[in-house]
């Protein structure tokens, strides 16, 4: 039986830097057509990208996927809507592989979207391998092809050779997901990415590992950039941000939240498609974190000080000289702030 590890598991050990400043970094990453100064997308989920979030993340650098629980004539105008703010081919849609996906590709693509996102839970499919080829088929390389999501080096591979451009990794990790405890089945986002990173390398891919699921802070991301993700998806750490379409409500406490659902819960179900069933996931709350803008500041600055820690100077040299460590129990504990208040 194999051992897995999450981001909780490993430490990334501290190198020599001659770095003197943060400025020195550059985390630019690729996504087709387009380099994005900053290696993160925001999740295709109802409470976290619309076109207000689109525009945001193209506007700091990032990329927002809008997410398609909604008709395809309401998806094309979020779209329209954000590409007037900010540059299009920075703005992704999710398309789906079933029902009416070929339609919303066509919308799409004649208001101008050239970064599909084709999105489903469990991604390593044979109706995956016919939708990819479908939509490239079509579209050729004008356009860059989002899929996943996968959990293994085999399903990297497959959707990879399928027509893939960036594939999702990472299945069961989500804050809001219960696929695992539902479905028994996952693996760690940090695993997943180790494995696919692997893989990549051995087959001598190109194709991009975008990290989804489970990254909590900006140490998660550094650790996936390190385990070989050139990118991250995030949700809940966008869900609370003023340009994300969660309602804010006041709890008994008087504090403002943002509702972040997983578009498996019941909630997301029963609105989107009349009824429920099978629930892999929940509805909670956030709480509020202002623009995004800051958020993805905040956050590039982070990531920039963790390759700052290992000496590197890009993501690539970062994935090359980075030395992880696993942690004990005790070590884990040591890591997390842990003052104690004595009278």
């Amino acid at each position: 039986m194999s051992e897995v590890f999450s981001f909780d598991d490993i430490l990334l050990v501290p190198q020599k830097s001659d770095i003197s400043s943060r400025d020195e970094i550059d985390i630019k990453t690729s996504c087709g057509k387009i380099d994005l100064s900053v290696p993160i997308f925001s999740s295709p989920m109802d409470t976290v990208t619309e076109s207000e979030m689109a525009a945001a993340m193209a506007g700091a650098g990032a990329m927002g996927v809008l997410h398609r629980y909604n008709t395809v004539a309401d998806q094309t105008s979020m779209f329209v809507s954000s590409a007037e703010k900010a540059n299009p081919i920075a703005i992704a849609a999710a398309i789906g592989i079933t029902g009416d996906f070929k339609e919303r590709a066509s919308s799409l693509y004649n208001a101008g979207c050239r970064v599909f996102c084709l999105d489903v839970a469990h991604g390593h499919h044979t109706m995956m391998e016919a939708a990819l080829k479908m939509i490239r088929d079509k579209y050729g390389d004008t356009c860059t092809l989002i899929a996943g999501n996968v959990a293994t080096n085999q399903g990297f591979s497959d959707l990879s050779s399928w027509g893939a451009d960036i594939v999702r990794v990472g299945i069961g990790g989500g804050s809001i997901c219960s696929t695992r405890v539902q479905t028994g089945h996952g693996l760690p986002t940090l695993y997943s990415v180790m494995v696919c990173a692997t893989q990549k390398e051995i087959e001598g891919l190109d194709t991009l590992i975008l990290a989804d699921g489970g990254i909590r802070n900006s140490g998660d991301i550094v650790k996936s950039l390190a385990a070989g993700a050139d990118a991250v998806m995030l949700g809940s750490l966008l869900a609370g941000t003023t340009e994300s379409p969660g309602q804010t409500i006041s709890t008994l406490s008087g504090a403002k939240q943002k509702v972040y659902r997983g578009m498996a819960s019941r909630e997301a179900q029963i609105d989107w498609r009349g009824k429920a069933r099978s629930m892999e996931g929940i509805s909670s709350t956030v709480p509020l974190q202002g623009p995004v803008a800051r958020v993805i500041e905040e956050l590039a600055f982070s990531i920039k000080s963790g390759l700052s820690y290992s000496g590197a100077r890009s993501i690539k040299e970062f994935q090359v000289i980075a030395k992880t460590v696993i942690q004990t129990p005790a070590s884990q504990t040591e890591s997390q702030t842990h003052i104690i208040l004595r009278n």
